[in-house]
């Protein structure tokens, strides 16, 4: 996996994370979702590092990174706290301002960060759904059906005790999805989601989302807050996005003020299934904006 990158555990103020980078040219960061690691992007960071410097890592509670404390609020986890490590990760490396792509849970930390961070983040793309509060906002029978994890993820305790019996049957590990993800990259995330500390890691991030994620969306819709950078919305055509949101795009205009979007024939996971087309979507979108 990432032949030419470097692999390195990076020291920040708050956490601990593990990061991939490799490359030359423009800054791209990359933001995996849940329940993966940085290790989803090893198909699309090679394809982007021709002409860019792509940094990947783990966010913090996921993988090999640092997890942080539990709080009654779940701020640990909250879009805003991993917003701030990836605004001191990419200044670690020199980079004042960059692009930065997120995908799933990874998504929302690109939102907040180009929010909180505005004269820092260049480019958003932004890979899978809406906005946290917009989401919660429609989450009606349809939302229940399709995504009833994020409320059963808030729940105490269970969760743990329900995915920690059994991860590979209630992620639906099998050697299909081995395939799917390439050998190196199955065995990091298997490895995460077999980890007690990481599963409870990335239930915070729910919990967190459901409130002070939601609070922080909310707060800065009132106050009329927009992405001012150039924004991408992709999505996959055979997932959920579609059936949850007539339009995709019309969600998003109040947020971003310069956007383009479209579908991709793709499951969930874009970066592992449709690599080259999702890296040639997002080069160009870098390259002309």
């Amino acid at each position: 996996m990432f032949e030419g990158f470097d692999l390195e555990t990076v020291e920040l103020s708050e956490a601990s994370l593990r990061v991939r980078h490799g490359g030359s040219g423009p800054p791209v960061l990359l933001l995996h979702g849940h329940p993966r690691t940085h290790a989803t992007w090893h198909r699309v960071a090679p394809l982007l590092a021709r002409t860019h410097t792509v940094i990947c890592p783990d966010l913090r509670g996921y993988g090999q990174s640092s997890k942080p404390l539990d709080t009654p609020d779940h701020s640990g986890m909250s879009k805003r706290a991993l917003a701030r490590d990836m605004a001191e990760l990419m200044m670690h490396f020199g980079h004042a301002r960059f692009a930065v792509v997120g995908h799933d849970r990874g998504s929302y930390v690109a939102f907040r960060l180009a929010l909180d961070h505005p004269a820092r983040v260049s480019h958003l793309a932004f890979l899978g759904q809406v906005p946290i509060g917009e989401a919660l906002e429609r989450a009606n029978e349809r939302f229940a059906r399709l995504w009833w994890h994020w409320f059963f993820f808030a729940q105490p305790t269970k969760p743990e005790r329900a995915i920690l019996a059994d991860p590979d049957a209630w992620y639906g590990n099998t050697p299909q999805k081995q395939a799917q993800m390439g050998e190196d990259a199955y065995a990091d995330y298997r490895a995460a989601v077999h980890d007690a500390a990481t599963v409870h890691a990335m239930l915070e991030d729910y919990r967190a989302g459901l409130g002070i994620d939601r609070q922080h969306d909310m707060t800065d819709r009132q106050a009329g807050h927009t992405v001012q950078c150039p924004t991408l919305v992709l999505w996959p055509t055979q997932d959920d996005p579609e059936p949850l949101y007539d339009d995709i795009l019309a969600i998003w205009r109040p947020w971003a003020a310069v956007l383009r979007g479209q579908g991709i024939q793709s499951g969930h996971h874009m970066a592992e299934e449709v690599p080259d087309e999702l890296a040639a979507i997002v080069l160009e979108f870098l390259d002309e904006s």
